[in-house]
C-alpha cells in the first residue's frame, strides 16, 4: 500500500483509530501532492477531509468498480480548488477508469504516480476536477458557482429518471446528489439562481455542504461578505442544518442523517471550519488557502498529525482496505442488486429498458428523426423559432428524454411542447422545465441533466447568452450534448432596440471552442439544424434562431438543406465559374439570394453560399470547402446582421463584410435593416465594388 522506495511500520503515526488514520492519509497526500507541485490550494483539502471520509464511507452509494453505474449517488466538488481531496478519495477508494465508450478498464482512475505529479502534464490529477478526464470526477469544476448550480440539474435528472421508469417493485432511479460550495460559491450571483430554482422545486434529494472557513484568496470574508447564510437559504425554502466542528466525525453525521430524513426542501449543511487546519503559523490565512505551505510548514503539520514528517505520500496498511470494506463493499452490493433488478425490469419492461440503455450510452432510438417536417415554399415564409418548434416536437415524440425549457421565455423562444406537463414537485415526469429569469442557472441545470445523460434543451434570447455564457463554456469543456437554443438573434428585432439587439454574440458563441454555432437560413435548414444538433454524443450546439418570418426557399430551384450537415454549400449559382460569391447566414441568406437574382439579371456570374455552422464546414476536408468557396474567386461578400470579427477569414483580403460596427437601433425592422445596410440593392452594389477592386 506505500510506495516501493517507502518502508514504514504497519501504523506509523499511532492514530488512535483507523477513521483518524484514513482522514490523515487524506489530508497529507493532498499536502504532499500540492508541495511537489509547487502549485495549489492545501488548506481546503485539509479542513474538509473528515467531512469528506464521513459522506464516502459512512453515506455515498457509489460503486468504485463501476463509477458510471446510473443509479449512484453524486459527489460534485464545486470548491474545484480543493482537488486534491477529490483525488485523494478516488485513490484510497480505489475508483476504476471508464474508457471513452463507457467501458469500466482495470485501471486505476487516479494512480499514485498521478497525485505525485498533480498538475503536471497529462496527470488524471489537472489543477481542477475535470470530467471526461478523471473518471470519478462527476462535472467539471473550478470556476466558483458552477458546481452547485450543476449539481440541481442532476438532482432534477433524479426526480425525472424515477417518474419515467421506475415502476412498484422496481425503483431503478432515486439517486442523491451532494455538493461542496465554498464562500466563493455562496458569494457568485449564480448560487442564488440555482438555490432559488431548487428551493421552489423542492429537490430534497439534494445536500450542499458549506465549507464555512471565512476565507477566500483576498484573505477574511469579513472584508466583503457578511450575509446571514442560514436566513439566505431558509428565505429559499431550504432545510438549514449546522456542524460546528468540522472534525466531529458523529456530528458530521448527523448532519448526513439530517439530509436523509428530509422529504420535502433541499438541505444545506454549513459546516464550520478553519482552513490550514493543523498547523498553527498559517491557519486562517488566505496564504494557507491559496499556496503550498512551504517543507517546513509541511513537516510541522504532520507533526500536528503525529504522522512521520520525512514520509512523503505515504499510505499506511491498512488505509485501502478499509475503503475497500466501507464504500467499495456497500457500492459493490448496491450495484448489484441494481443490476438483479434491472434485468427483471428488462424483461417486464423491454421498451423502457432499451431506453435506458440508449441513454447511458448517449444514443437514440431507432427512426428518431423519421416524422422530422420538411416545409413547403414560401415567400412570406417562417420565422425559424417556429419551424423549431415543430421539429422538436416531431423528434420529442420519439426521444422521451429530450426534455426542453427556458429562462421564463417558454412562448417567446419557441420551446413549448404541446400538452407537456411541467416539471414541479408533483409532476416529477413533467417535460416541460420553467427555469424562470436565471440564464445562467437554465445552462448549468442542462448540463446536470446531460451529466446525467438526459437531453436538454433550454432557450433564452440571443443577447441573453452572454448571462449564460459560463455555462456553455463548460459544456463544450466537457463534450456534454446540450443543445443551447438562442432566438431574436439579430437587429431584425427591431423596435425592442440595441438592449435587446444582439451584435457581438455570435462572434462571442464562436469563440469558444467545441461549440458549434448553428445560424439556418430557413425551416428546412432548421430541421437539418436538429439533426446535425442530435445526432452527436460528444459536443454542444448553440442553436440560433429568427424572431422574424423569412423565406422558405424553393429546393427545388435552390440547392437542398442537406447542406447544412456539412456546415456550407452552394445554394445558388450561376454556369460556369462564379465571379462573385455572396455568404450569409441566417434571414441574410434570402438578402443574399435576391441579390444573386439581380446580379445574375445584370450578367454577373453569382453564386451563394450558405455558411450556417463555420464550425462544421471548417471540419470538411480541404477539396470540399475549395469546392464551394474556390481560392481563385476572391470576390466575396458576407452579409450577416452581426458584428464581423472573423468572417475575414471567409471573404478574405480582397472582399467585403456587410455587419454590424455599431449597436443597433429601435425602429420597424425594414427601416433598421435599411440603415445597416442589410437589402439587396445593397448586397449588389457591394458585390460589384469588389469585382472592380
Amino acid at each position: 500500500m506505500t510506495p516501493a522506495d517507502q518502508k514504514t511500520p504497519e501504523n506509523p503515526t499511532n492514530a488512535p483509530d483507523v477513521d483518524l488514520l484514513c482522514i490523515n492519509t487524506i489530508r497529507t497526500l493532498s499536502m504532499d501532492a500540492i508541495q511537489k507541485a509547487n502549485s495549489g490550494h492545501p488548506g481546503t483539502p485539509m479542513a474538509l477531509a473528515p467531512m469528506a471520509y464521513v459522506l464516502w464511507q459512512r453515506y455515498l452509494r457509489f460503486d468504485p468498480a463501476d463509477p458510471i453505474w446510473p443509479n449512484r449517488d453524486r459527489f460534485v466538488l464545486s470548491a474545484g480548488h480543493a482537488s486534491m481531496l477529490l483525488y485523494s478519495l478516488l485513490y484510497l477508494a480505489q475508483v476504476r477508469a471508464v474508457d471513452p465508450d463507457y467501458e469500466v478498464e482495470g485501471t486505476p482512475a487516479v494512480a499514485l504516480d498521478d497525485i505525485k505529479r498533480f498538475r503536471q502534464l497529462d496527470s488524471k490529477c489537472p489543477g481542477h476536477p475535470e470530467y471526461r478526464w478523471t473518471s470519478g470526477v462527476e462535472t467539471t469544476t473550478g470556476p466558483l458557482g458552477q458546481g452547485i448550480a450543476t449539481s440541481v440539474g442532476m438532482a432534477v435528472s433524479s426526480f425525472w429518471q424515477a417518474a419515467h421508469f421506475n415502476r412498484p417493485g422496481a425503483e431503478l432511479f432515486g439517486f442523491d446528489v451532494y455538493a461542496i460550495p465554498g464562500d466563493g460559491c455562496l458569494m457568485e450571483g449564480v448560487s442564488n439562481e440555482a438555490a432559488s430554482f431548487a428551493g421552489h422545486q423542492g429537490l430534497h434529494n439534494l445536500c450542499w455542504i458549506y465549507d464555512n472557513n471565512h476565507i477566500t484568496i483576498d484573505g477574511h470574508t469579513s472584508i466583503t461578505y457578511s450575509d446571514d447564510v442560514q436566513a439566505r437559504f431558509e428565505g429559499y425554502g431550504w432545510n438549514v442544518t449546522r456542524v460546528e466542528d468540522a472534525n466531529d466525525l458523529d456530528t458530521i453525521s448527523r448532519g448526513f442523517d439530517d439530509f436523509k430524513a428530509e422529504s420535502e426542501r433541499p438541505t444545506l449543511i454549513i459546516l464550520d471550519s478553519h482552513i490550514g487546519y493543523g498547523s498553527p503559523n498559517k491557519q486562517d490565512t488566505a496564504e494557507a488557502h491559496g499556496e503550498p505551505l512551504g517543507e517546513d510548514e509541511v513537516r510541522e503539520t504532520k507533526r500536528v498529525y503525529d504522522w512521520p514528517e520525512d514520509a512523503k505520500f505515504l499510505v499506511p496498511d491498512g488505509v485501502m482496505e478499509h475503503f475497500a470494506e466501507g464504500i467499495g463493499k456497500r457500492g459493490s452490493e448496491l450495484n448489484g442488486a441494481w443490476e438483479r433488478l434491472f434485468e427483471a425490469y428488462r424483461s417486464d419492461e423491454p421498451e423502457a429498458a432499451r431506453h435506458i440503455e440508449a441513454m447511458q450510452r448517449r444514443e437514440l432510438p431507432d427512426g428518431w428523426d423519421a416524422d422530422i417536417p420538411t416545409f413547403d415554399p414560401d415567400e412570406k415564409g417562417l420565422a425559424t423559432r417556429k419551424a423549431s418548434n415543430k421539429v422538436e416536437s416531431a423528434v420529442a415524440a420519439k426521444v422521451p428524454w429530450l426534455l426542453p425549457g427556458s429562462a421564463d421565455l417558454t412562448g417567446s423562444t419557441a420551446v413549448g411542447l404541446d400538452g407537456a406537463e411541467p416539471f414541479e414537485p408533483d409532476s416529477r415526469a413533467g417535460r416541460q422545465f420553467h427555469y424562470g429569469v436565471r440564464e445562467h442557472e437554465s445552462a448549468a441545470a442542462a448540463n446536470g441533466m446531460s451529466l446525467s445523460k438526459l437531453r436538454p434543451l433550454w432557450s433564452t434570447y440571443l443577447t441573453f447568452s452572454d448571462y449564460a455564457r459560463p455555462a456553455i463554456r463548460l459544456s463544450a469543456l466537457m463534450e456534454l450534448p446540450v443543445i443551447h437554443l438562442f432566438t431574436h438573434d439579430s437587429i431584425g428585432l427591431g423596435e425592442d432596440g440595441p438592449t435587446h439587439q444582439p451584435v457581438e454574440q455570435l462572434a462571442s458563441l464562436r469563440a469558444i471552442p467545441a461549440l458549434d454555432v448553428i445560424r439556418p437560413c430557413d425551416a428546412n435548414e432548421t430541421a437539418e439544424a436538429w439533426r446535425a444538433a442530435m445526432d452527436r454524443h460528444h459536443q454542444p450546439v448553440a442553436l440560433v434562431l429568427t424572431r422574424q418570418d423569412v423565406p422558405i426557399l424553393d429546393r427545388g430551384r435552390y440547392a437542398t438543406a442537406e447542406g447544412l450537415r456539412r456546415g456550407g454549400y452552394v445554394l445558388a449559382d450561376s454556369e460556369g465559374s462564379p465571379d462573385v460569391i455572396l455568404i450569409a447566414t441566417g434571414s441574410e441568406v434570402a438578402i443574399a439570394v435576391e441579390a444573386h437574382e439581380s446580379l445574375i439579371s445584370d450578367g454577373v456570374a453569382s453564386r451563394v453560399v450558405s455558411l450556417p455552422c463555420w464550425e462544421l464546414f471548417d471540419r470538411q476536408d480541404d477539396a470540399y470547402k475549395d469546392e464551394v468557396l474556390p481560392p481563385f474567386v476572391t470576390a466575396r461578400v458576407s452579409v450577416e446582421e452581426g458584428s464581423t470579427l472573423g468572417w475575414d477569414r471567409w471573404v478574405g483580403a480582397n472582399g467585403k463584410s456587410i455587419g454590424m460596427q455599431t449597436f443597433g437601433t429601435s425602429a420597424p425592422l425594414k427601416d433598421v435593416q435599411t440603415k445597416f445596410g442589410f437589402t439587396p440593392d445593397r448586397v449588389a452594389e457591394a458585390a460589384k465594388e469588389v469585382m472592380n477592386r
